[in-house]
């Protein structure tokens, strides 16, 4: 098995990690905060937008089951990539959507999936390609936040039709039970 590592911010932490815990291939997932300018932020402190950190999900895969590629094609196709600093009613910077790359080739093929994606949206993606710097995990209590409370709210609401989503149009890459 071959693990590889993708940084990406695509709105609430919660959303991404939910579709990605989904995906076959994808051997850990862990939500996190990266690219801002304040060590170790705390949820509160990112809040307020102001340390520059974006809301990300850590999305671990073997590479023999799942390209990069189908990733970030699952990436673009489970958030809005055309509204900046924002998805849905979550509004701010930290909810901005970014692929925040460890290497030359994750930039390469980050930035190949982000023209095919400006080409399907006619040009209004504003997905950011970064290096990854400065991440850090998010506490305790956002890990597998969907899994563990499906019935709130915000996950009825929210993450459940992007997880439905997901288990529709790439029903192929479900992680099998």
């Amino acid at each position: 098995m071959s693990d590889r590592t993708i940084v990406l911010g695509g709105g609430c932490f919660w959303c991404t990690e939910a579709v990605f815990e989904q995906v076959q291939g994808v051997t850990a997932v862990e939500s996190g905060y990266c690219n801002g300018h304040f060590p170790n932020p705390s949820y509160e402190q990112v809040c307020t937008g102001e340390t520059g950190h974006a809301e990300v999900v850590r999305v671990s895969f073997d590479d023999q089951q799942i390209s990069l590629r189908d990733i970030l094609a699952i990436f673009f196709a489970t958030h809005d990539p055309t509204t900046l600093n924002r998805q849905g009613h979550d509004v701010g910077t930290q909810y901005r959507s970014g692929i925040y790359v460890s290497s030359p080739e994750q930039a390469a093929a980050a930035h190949g999936v982000l023209q095919e994606a400006q080409q399907a949206y006619g040009g209004r993606v504003v997905t950011e390609v970064q290096p990854l710097q400065d991440y850090s995990r998010a506490e305790d209590y956002h890990q597998r936040y969907f899994a563990r409370h499906p019935h709130q709210g915000y996950c009825a609401a929210v993450i459940a039709p992007k997880v439905e989503k997901f288990r529709k149009v790439f029903s192929s890459r479900l992680r099998k039970a």
